[in-house]
């Protein structure tokens, strides 16, 4: 017999996401300094997504196993999600604050590869909490809930280094080493990304498993078997998460391509400065920072406008999705375009109205789509459609593509990302399930 679930409140929400804020501090300091990082330790720009790859690898094999196992997991004392947000806080933090004293690229990368593993391991349980928690009638708002959060999360640390400049810190180093205002702010955001996963954890209760007879049977079949059960529910997924996937692939690649070229791609381009050692460099790249705060901002205000849509109309996800992924590809098609700093704001946000679409809509049209029993497994083996794009991608897919469609110039990079995100807003049209498509 399915329980019924009570609608919770926006607090009860806020509460059960607000660990997110810290999930958020440590991808989005390493989505937009760790390739800094990486060329101030010497590395060639088309060298920089290669030195990602370990993290998305891992990703594919940590979000499923984690998703299961969560499944699998109940404690009155613990609950079932909460352990592992607990275990992938203290990693995450610990990874997050150490990565900028990298010493040579090969330890950034390693930094980097334990980092986003950690992540993971805090994040897709997160994911599957909603649908835990809330019923179908709340789950656009409660995804939409944690995207707000997300983007608050984006706007504060993407300026940390900004900031740290701002108050005296120095933002240049000798060759070779990264500025104390980088690693300030890793610092922050280390101690931002514990602290909010704690909070949730001392603040929300879990439901119970339905039957928790037949749970306590299914849990000591072993490890085996969860290996052959995820295998048996990748090859059986849904029709709506095989959709779904594409919408991701081309999303997660564009993505991607802004977290690994914005750096080098808007430096040189806008600023017209590629020595990573030098004060002129330095400066763009804290504006860099300032910019991709910008989206994260106003994926915050999207969401903020979306919570409020959601918890008093439903709405046509798909349409929705659709529209704010083409949003977004006009946006980095118009870095390219860029005459004077202050015009990449406008761009950027452009692509804060695609990014809070992609943290909320497909989680929403999924999680109506799964069984509930399932949702830690179904929704790490959903992430799987984020990180492949990325393994591609670092393998040598943005390199290749950018130039063979637009040409050697780096900044040629946003107009693939644009592009990529085109095949994503099209690629909803795909999904015609209308438990997925409206709320």
């Amino acid at each position: 017999m399915t329980a019924i679930k009570k609608e919770l409140s926006f607090w009860q929400i806020w509460n059960m996401s607000f660990g997110f804020l810290g999930i958020q501090f440590g991808f989005a300091l390493q989505g937009g300094f760790m390739s800094r990082i990486f060329q101030t330790l010497g590395a060639d720009k088309d060298a920089i997504p290669f030195l990602w790859i370990a993290a998305p690898l891992t990703g594919l094999l940590v979000q499923p196993i984690i998703g299961y196992l969560s499944d699998q997991t109940w404690s009155p004392k613990f609950g079932r999600r909460k352990p592992f947000f607990f275990i992938g806080a203290v990693f995450s933090t610990i990874a997050l604050f150490f990565a900028p004293y990298s010493s040579t690229l090969w330890m950034a990368a390693g930094a980097l590869w334990i980092l986003d593993a950690s992540i993971n391991i805090s994040m897709e349980p997160f994911r599957a909490l909603v649908a835990d928690k809330l019923p179908d009638s709340q789950r656009s708002y409660g995804f939409v809930v944690q995207t707000l959060i997300i983007g608050i999360g984006t706007w504060i640390a993407s300026n940390l280094p900004w900031f740290m400049t701002k108050l005296g810190v120095p933002n240049t180093a000798a060759p070779g080493v990264v500025p104390d205002s980088v690693k300030y702010a890793f610092a922050v955001g280390a101690l931002v990304l514990f602290t909010s996963i704690l909070y949730t954890i001392l603040t929300t209760d879990e439901y119970p498993p339905e039957d928790l007879e037949k749970f306590e049977a299914e849990k000591k079949k072993g490890f085996l078997s969860g290996v052959q059960e995820i295998f048996k529910n990748i090859s059986g997924m849904p029709k709506v998460m095989k959709q779904l996937g594409l919408v991701q692939f081309f999303s997660w690649f564009a993505f991607f391509t802004m977290w690994s070229f914005a750096t080098p791609a808007i430096t040189e381009h806008v600023f017209g400065v590629t020595d990573t050692s030098s004060e002129a460099y330095n400066d763009a790249a804290d504006s860099v920072g300032n910019y991709l705060g910008t989206y994260g901002l106003v994926s915050m205000f999207y969401a903020l406008a979306l919570a409020f849509v959601t918890s008093k109309f439903k709405i046509n996800r798909r349409l929705l999705h659709l529209v704010s992924l083409l949003a977004g590809a006009c946006g980095f098609i118009s870095i390219y375009f860029v005459t004077a700093p202050w015009m990449l704001h406008l761009s950027f946000m452009l692509v804060g109205i695609s990014w809070a679409s992609i943290l909320s809509m497909p989680y929403a049209m999924l999680s109506s789509s799964v069984e509930p029993k399932k949702m830690g497994v179904f929704m790490g083996i959903f992430n799987m459609f984020i990180v492949m794009p990325q393994i591609i991608a670092a393998l040598g897919g943005v390199n290749f593509l950018y130039k063979l469609i637009f040409g050697e110039a780096v900044i040629n990079t946003m107009l693939l990302a644009g592009l990529l995100l085109i095949l994503a807003a099209f690629s909803n049209l795909l999904i015609q399930d209308k438990r997925a498509t409206h709320d």
